[in-house]
């Protein structure tokens, strides 16, 4: 696995886990929100899935912030 990949996963878990807890919703309610199963949000929070920029898009808007943010190293929510 290459560095950027790793490292692109790793802000991505880190950023959907802050932005959630701040929105204090549950990986259930974030799942279904963004029509993926509770298990795959799981797994994006520990960095082992690679999902779509279509399901992206989708939990950036559930999660009220931009795409960019969820795969930055300074996301602007934070």
């Amino acid at each position: 696995m290459s560095s950027m990949l790793e490292t692109i996963q790793a802000n991505l878990a880190r950023n959907i886990i802050a932005r959630r807890k701040a929105l204090n919703t549950s990986q259930e309610k974030l799942a279904l929100l963004a029509g993926v199963d509770r298990t795959y949000v799981s797994q994006l929070e520990r960095g082992i899935a690679n999902p779509s920029v279509s399901i992206l898009c989708r939990i950036a808007e559930v999660l009220q912030c931009e795409l960019h943010d969820l795969l930055s190293d300074k996301p602007s929510f934070a």
